[in-house]
């Protein structure tokens, strides 16, 4: 957890009112009042907006429970939840837990014991602060001498509602003795131009350092490992560049269809949905030069640094697909979806080329694969090495594959000989899967990691607001075109590889396909 454990500037602390008459009462030196009262006189409370969602039900509480019952959080956090659905606490607790697998039960029942449930009209000021009057009552009988009432909003919201609920948070149920942070959900925006408008409407009423942009690839065990095994390991940082590497290709694979979910994703498609944001973020670590430290602005700095040297992607070097029905009858087509239109034209499969503007990388093609329906559910960076072997030119190719899901692991394929009398050559993978090398480690969910680092105020693991405008530079064209020119996708059955097109496309930036051994 080396990255959550950097230096933190912490919040100034404050006496309230009530606090001060508290302290003069006991005869306490006011001066010193707050340093000796700061390790145990606050309360932490999290508030989920929308918490009848599914997100709620599915990610944000069970990673709270997992936070709560390591310890990780206090025994006496303050859970609330807030939507505008009538339901009885009882029925809340229940409702929030019910996908939270333990056999715990003395645990559990002490987290659902801190759950406590706001039904408001709709996420506007009126409604914050009658939460607001519930919150200081919770917390005053958490904790009567607290002198921090730090308070986290999750915003399990529909982007619509983003900015309304911001400017109702802080007008309405912002504590004013302690720290305010707000975590918001992807998708921030649909190209450069929504986007910059939102973060522009939320950063009218937060600070940068108290917005928490989630995505929770950043927060998988892979993704957090690629600064450790980039500047961690000496062998690589000489061989990471143009002089020795052929191809970089990122790739997010899924083998199961849109249904269920089908209307929201034919307003977004596979580029909005993945490829501009969870696939950007693991490019940018992969590409960006070392930072200075590995503070969380030294960090994000570098990301925006090669994010901005990326041109536009075309759509010349972009390959779009779409699945149709599988020909067994298994599964049906995307258009064949009810709540998808029959004349859609949202692809489910996109492959682009990228490249990098700078010495590091010049001309070698990142190879950016994101598709639904396919044969594969895969999250993967595979680094392909050039050919330097004149006493072996028939060799395959050394290739560094970083799995990032199903099972985080990190292989290096190399040449060995055969044992025998033979010569017989034969490629080989040295091998740190996760279960094999960590095998009693407890790999967190990424939810877990990004609401305790927000908790914690470190924002390394959270997009900026420059870096999230860098990223929609680059595929905002290519979404203008798409959805301008109304681009047919090629049609590819499901549960296979996708479109040919997709595999001729790599082969003609020099990529060889390597399948694991």
């Amino acid at each position: 957890e080396f990255l959550s454990n950097m230096s933190r500037t912490p919040p100034k602390r404050q006496l309230s009112r009530s606090a001060i008459l508290k302290c003069r009462a006991a005869g306490k030196n006011l001066l010193s009042a707050p340093a000796d009262l700061a390790a145990q006189s606050k309360t932490l409370s999290i508030i989920i907006l929308g918490a009848s969602g599914d997100l709620a039900k599915k990610k944000t509480f069970p990673a709270l429970f997992a936070l709560f019952k390591s310890g990780l959080i206090p025994e006496q956090t303050i859970f609330f939840g807030f939507a505008r659905r009538e339901m009885v606490l009882e029925e809340f607790r229940v409702r929030v837990t019910e996908r939270i697998d333990t056999n715990d039960e003395k645990t559990l029942d002490k987290f659902r014991s801190r759950l406590f449930y706001f039904q408001g009209t709709g996420y506007n000021t009126d409604s914050c602060k009658l939460l607001n009057e519930v919150l200081l009552e919770t917390e005053e009988n958490t904790d009567p001498n607290a002198i921090n009432n730090n308070r986290l909003f999750y915003l399990a919201l529909p982007p619509s509602v983003f900015v309304q609920a911001s400017v109702a948070i802080k007008k309405g149920a912002a504590t004013k003795t302690g720290w305010n942070r707000v975590i918001v959900e992807k998708p921030f925006g649909t190209d450069v131009e929504s986007s910059n408008v939102l973060s522009e409407q939320i950063g009218a009423v937060w600070a940068e350092k108290d917005i928490f942009r989630i995505d929770h690839y950043l927060g998988k065990e892979m993704v957090q490992n690629l600064i450790v095994l980039r500047f961690a390991n000496s062998v690589f940082e000489p061989i990471w560049n143009c002089k020795y590497i052929s191809s970089v290709k990122i790739t997010f694979k899924e083998d199961i269809g849109t249904a269920g979910r089908g209307g929201y994703f034919d307003h977004s498609g596979i580029i909005r949905d993945v490829m501009q944001n969870h696939l950007m973020q693991i490019f940018a670590l992969v590409a960006m030069e070392p930072p200075v430290t590995l503070g969380a602005e030294d960090i994000r700095d570098e990301k925006v640094k090669v994010l901005r040297a990326v041109p536009p992607v075309e759509m010349e070097d972009t390959i779009l697909g779409q699945y149709a029905a599988a020909s067994d009858g298994s599964y049906p087509g995307y258009r064949d979806d009810d709540t998808v239109p029959d004349d859609s034209n949202t692809p489910t499969f996109c492959q682009t080329i990228l490249y990098i503007n700078n010495p590091r990388w010049m001309n070698v093609p990142f190879i950016m694969k994101a598709a639904k329906g396919v044969e594969d559910r895969k999250a993967e960076v595979r680094i392909q090495f050039k050919d330097y072997n004149s006493l072996f030119p028939e060799v395959p190719r050394n290739e560094l594959v970083l799995r990032v899901q199903p099972d985080a692991s990190v292989y290096l394929k190399m040449m060995n000989k055969v044992p025998g009398l033979t010569g017989e050559l034969s490629q080989a993978e040295l091998d740190l899967s996760y279960n094999h090398s960590f095998e009693n480690a407890y790999i967190p969910d990424a939810y877990e990691r990004l609401i305790l680092e927000a908790i914690q105020g470190n924002s390394n693991l959270f997009v900026r607001v420059d870096e999230l405008e860098a990223a929609w530079k680059i595929f905002t064209p290519l979404l203008n075109r798409i959805d301008g020119d109304n681009i047919e996708p090629i049609q590819y059955e499901f549960g296979s590889r996708g479109p040919d097109e997709a595999d001729d496309q790599c082969a003609s930036v020099g990529y060889i396909y390597q399948p694991k051994i």
